[in-house]
C-alpha cells in the first residue's frame, strides 16, 4: 500500500469519524462548511495524525486477522495437520508440524521452495505437510489434479514431482504436470486413469473451506502450532516459530 493511498484512506477515516460524532441535523450548511474547513486545516497542519490513524487501523485489522486464524486453527486441527490426502515430508514423527498451503503457479511458492528444503535439511525433527490449494485458475486446478494422481499411483515419487513442478520455470498445467510425471518414469495412462477414477474435488473443497475459516487469501500460507503465517515469510521466521513451539508450546511465546 503506497503512502499516498494510506494518507487518503486515513483522511477518509478521520472525516467519517468526525461526521459520525457530529449529527448532520445539528449543523446548518454554513456550519458544515466551517467544520470541514477546520478539519482540513487541522489535518494539513498535523499530517502525522493521518499516518497514526492508518497505522492504528492496520494494527487493529492484523490483530483481528490473527485472532480469527488462531480460533480456526484450534477448531480444525485434524483437517489441517492430519488429513490423509496430504503428503508429509521430513520426519513423519517430528515434534513440530509445518503445513504449507500452496499453488503450483504461485511465484512466491516457487521462491519459498528453497525455504522448505533448507528447513528440512537443518532440522531433522520437523514434519512438513503439503496442502494443495489451487487458487490461480483452471491450469492450477488441473496441475493439482495430476499431483493427486501421482500421490495415489506412486507416493514415493511425489516429493520429486513436487520439487520439479513447483521449482520449474514452465507454467503449471495438466500438460506440464503430466510431462514432469512421465519424466520421473510414471506411466501416463496410469496417471490419467487415477485422475478419472479419483478426482481430488473433495480435498480441494476442504482446502478452500479451511482457508476461508483461517482467513487465507493467498499462497504460500503456513500453519504451525496455533498460528498461521501469511506469505513467503522466509525460513528464519518459520524456524523462530518452530523454536517457540518447542520452548512454550505456542508459535508466539
Amino acid at each position: 500500500m503506497t503512502r499516498l493511498f494510506k494518507t487518503l484512506a486515513a483522511g477518509t477515516l478521520m472525516a467519517a469519524l468526525v461526521s459520525a460524532a457530529v449529527p448532520a441535523f445539528a449543523l446548518d450548511d454554513q456550519q458544515k462548511k466551517e467544520m470541514g474547513d477546520f478539519i482540513r486545516e487541522y489535518l494539513v497542519q498535523n499530517p502525522e495524525i493521518l499516518i497514526e490513524a492508518q497505522n492504528a487501523l492496520e494494527a487493529k485489522q492484523q490483530a483481528m486477522r490473527v485472532d480469527q486464524s488462531t480460533k480456526a486453527v484450534a477448531e480444525n486441527k485434524k483437517e489441517i495437520f492430519a488429513s490423509p490426502a496430504d503428503i508429509t515430508l521430513g520426519n513423519p514423527k517430528g515434534d513440530v508440524t509445518i503445513v504449507e498451503f500452496f499453488d503450483y503457479n504461485c511465484g512466491y511458492c516457487k521462491h519459498a521452495l528453497s525455504d522448505m528444503d533448507d528447513i528440512l535439511a537443518k532440522d531433522k525433527n520437523v514434519r512438513f505437510v503439503l496442502k494443495e490449494f489451487p487458487i490461480l485458475g483452471p491450469d492450477s486446478i488441473a496441475a493439482h489434479r495430476v499431483a493427486n494422481a501421482v500421490r495415489l499411483v506412486a507416493p514415493e515419487k511425489y516429493p520429486q514431482f513436487h520439487r520439479a513442478l513447483l521449482g520449474g520455470q514452465a507454467h503449471a498445467s495438466e500438460q506440464t504436470a503430466i510431462a514432469v510425471a512421465t519424466s520421473l518414469g510414471l506411466d501416463e495412462g496410469a496417471i490419467r486413469k487415477s485422475m478419472a477414477q479419483n478426482p481430488n474435488d473433495d480435498q480441494v473443497r476442504q482446502a478452500y473451506q479451511l482457508a476461508n475459516a483461517i482467513g487465507i487469501t493467498g499462497t504460500p500460507t503456513y500453519v504451525l502450532g496455533d498460528e498461521a503465517l501469511f506469505g513467503a515469510v522466509g525460513q528464519d521466521a518459520i524456524a523462530e516459530k518452530v523454536a517457540n513451539i518447542r520452548a512454550c508450546g505456542k508459535a508466539t511465546c
